[in-house]
């Protein structure tokens, strides 16, 4: 069975049996939403586990710091609605880590599926790191969005689709075969399959199942982001920012019940990748 870890910066992973529960709600205010990157390098060293649950997608950055102590060379294959691939002047945060993964040398490609997020179209695609994305270091694989102004700024790999299954075999035909490292935010799936802290995509749960079913064999860590909590920054400027992103609030009557159906979504991630 797959070793499990909980980096319970949030409390909002749990029902996973025999998972190890390291507590760093102390570090939640710290690490939430974005930091420095010394931060991430000061979390505690544990043991390399086969799933890492990290609670909110608002610590998907924590994956940086994860992808790094692995020291050996590996492709980065994200599942997210959102490119994660930002300009970000304060450090590191949940949406730029993707940036700082690729620039590191033992990571061959990042692959970033399942964006639906309006973060890749327009004007914004300014604000996107361009220039890993014109090397193809980095390559996002899409669903429904015009890539047309990343095209006009140079970048080639980079492609849309109108559905996932059509995503899905054009992205696996297109894997090289380095060991993979896997980071799923549940953002990509559909709110009616979970509600998460952020913008959804359009996934359905099958579909993010067979994919992983695809790759799994070649998978040699993994994390998970998505889960929801609530919380109110003491930071001003993390406030400020985190308002700039029009986050959907969880009420308080809807939370436990969101929770649940994570716990299922987790507890089927765990059994999929069980060999790890």
């Amino acid at each position: 069975m797959s070793r499990t870890v909980i980096l319970d910066f949030d409390g909002s992973v749990a029902g996973l049996d025999g998972a190890e529960m390291i507590d760093l709600r102390n570090r939640e205010e710290e690490i939430r939403f974005g930091c420095a990157e010394a931060a991430l390098r000061a979390l505690p060293p544990f043991e390399p586990a086969g799933i890492v649950f990290m609670g909110s997608g608002d610590f998907h950055h924590v994956s940086a710091e994860l992808i790094a102590r692995q020291r050996r060379r590996v492709q980065v294959l994200v599942l997210d609605n959102h490119p994660d691939n930002m300009r970000y002047p304060f450090g590191i945060h949940c949406g730029s880590w993707v940036a700082h993964v690729a620039r590191l040398p033992e990571v061959s490609r990042v692959h970033v599926a399942g964006i639906t997020s309006p973060d890749v179209e327009s004007f914004h695609a300014f604000e996107n790191h361009l220039g890993p994305l014109r090397s193809g270091k980095v390559v996002y694989w899409c669903l429904g969005r015009s890539l047309r102004m990343l095209r006009m700024l140079g970048v080639r790999a980079s492609q849309s689709f109108e559905g996932a299954a059509e995503m899905s075999r054009a992205l696996l035909q297109s894997l090289s075969p380095d060991p993979i490292y896997l980071s799923i935010d549940k953002d990509v799936l559909a709110p009616e399959v979970v509600q998460t802290n952020w913008d959804q995509g359009v996934m359905h749960l099958h579909e993010v199942q067979s994919l992983v079913e695809s790759v799994k064999e070649r998978v040699i860590g993994c994390d998970v982001v998505g889960d929801v909590s609530a919380y109110r920054y003491r930071s001003r400027l993390k406030r400020i920012l985190s308002a700039l992103d029009d986050q959907p609030e969880i009420s308080g009557d809807s939370l436990e019940l969101s929770r649940e159906m994570h716990r299922l979504v987790n507890r089927r991630l765990v059994s999929l990748l069980g060999h790890l």
